[in-house]
């Protein structure tokens, strides 16, 4: 299969980057013809304001460009990932003009909020959910702090929601969890439209589980990600439990203060994907105390994938990602009293037997070869013949 792949790099490299190029290595190990079509944001200090805010919102230059790629190369399916600001919306109608399959995987919430995480001030905000016009963005600044900014990318969104671009254009949307797709409908995205396929990653070399009780916190050190509740969990509790902080972020001072109030706190710092799978190797259970909807939960299958048990928020797309009770438990988000509670759980039962249902839960839904075999039925249209794999992955189509 002949097969395009778009997308605008970021500035820092991040998930949707790793993925952009993940599923462009297992499409090629597959056998399949795969081009990508990229522009990279660290073009933009190139390009002056106004001659951004209008590409953001049509790119003639990408329409052109795209349009000679897909006329040369003749893909049977031009799948995106991320189109701000470079690479705009205009390229879906040069894409479109093929007649191949146009694919968008919806990595964030940003179709319906500009700064693309229904997050202000540390906490959930879904006022511009379901709106033609973001106004409450552009108000607040919400996207990189800036009215002007916020303007320029809600007046793209408008725009294509008025000509319809999204609907007329796009074959079919990838949500990488029910509870991202359920956001989409909420916002007026036709379920029909909308199929899940979570994530994948390598399996790494599986050691036997660790014995040893410490807990483990991956991710950015900011509001959001609840490491304020992690560390009053400790703090608060007194406990000797050791818990390993890994990751950097606008709270390290709070993390800091955090640890000479409490030497079972150990913060290492940023680390290297295979440092932090070493550590996580030696670690008892991975916590994941995120304060806001996220549209994944990239920790978790790699804690999974390692035989880790996790101790989860229930709120948005990370709760979908545990089997309470089975792969873990999950507390209230916010609630440092029942994060520490769900710790000792989990230690007091059988951690053994809930790290063999975590390796089982990333074999059923989280390899690439699962993943391999729901794209393919997303690039085929063949949702309902995926989705009668569930123990594959999770494709699955709900008109």
């Amino acid at each position: 299969m002949r097969i395009l792949l778009v997308h605008n790099h970021y500035q820092q490299a991040g998930g949707e980057d790793s993925v952009f190029e993940a599923e462009g290595a297992l499409l090629e190990s597959n056998g399949h013809d795969v081009v990508r079509y990229t522009e990279h944001n660290n073009d933009v200090s190139q390009i002056g304001k106004l001659q951004l805010a209008a590409r953001t919102i049509w790119s003639r230059e990408t329409n052109r460009k795209l349009g000679e790629v897909v006329t040369r190369f003749k893909p049977e399916v031009v799948h995106f990932h991320n189109t701000l600001p470079l690479i705009s919306p205009s390229a879906y109608y040069a894409a479109a003009k093929g007649g191949a399959r146009i694919i968008q995987t919806l990595h964030n919430y940003r179709l319906f909020c500009p700064p693309s995480l229904f997050l202000r001030d540390g906490k959930v905000c879904e006022l511009c959910l379901g709106k033609t016009l973001a106004t409450p963005a552009i108000r607040y600044g919400c996207y990189r702090g800036s009215r002007s900014a916020s303007t320029v990318v809600a007046t793209m969104l408008a725009t294509h929601k008025l000509l319809n671009t999204y609907f007329k254009k796009i074959d079919t949307f990838v949500a990488l969890t029910e509870f991202s797709k359920s956001k989409f409908v909420e916002g007026g995205f036709p379920a029909s439209k909308i199929v899940v396929k979570p994530h994948f990653i390598e399996a790494p070399e599986v050691k036997t589980p660790t014995a040893e009780d410490s807990v483990l916190f991956v991710g950015r050190l900011s509001e959001e990600k609840g490491i304020g509740t992690l560390l009053n969990s400790w703090i608060d509790s007194g406990s000797t439990r050791k818990l390993i902080i890994v990751g950097d972020g606008p709270m390290h001072s709070e993390v800091e203060a955090a640890v000479k109030k409490n030497d079972s706190i150990h913060w290492l710092g940023r680390k290297s994907a295979d440092e932090v799978r070493t550590v996580m190797q030696a670690a008892g259970l991975v916590v994941v105390p995120s304060e806001c909807y996220e549209t994944f939960g990239r920790v978790i299958m790699e804690a999974y994938a390692v035989q880790k048990p996790v101790v989860v928020s229930r709120i948005g797309a990370v709760a979908e990602l545990v089997d309470d009770g089975n792969t873990g438990l999950l507390f209230e988000p916010g609630n440092s009293t029942d994060l520490m509670k769900k710790v000792e759980q989990v230690f007091a039962g059988d951690t053994q037997q809930m790290a063999r249902n975590a390796l089982s839960y990333y074999t059923s839904r989280f390899t690439p070869e699962a993943n391999y075999r729901q794209l393919m039925a997303i690039y085929a249209g063949d949702y309902h013949t995926s989705a009668a794999h569930s123990h594959e992955g999770s494709v699955r189509n709900v008109a």
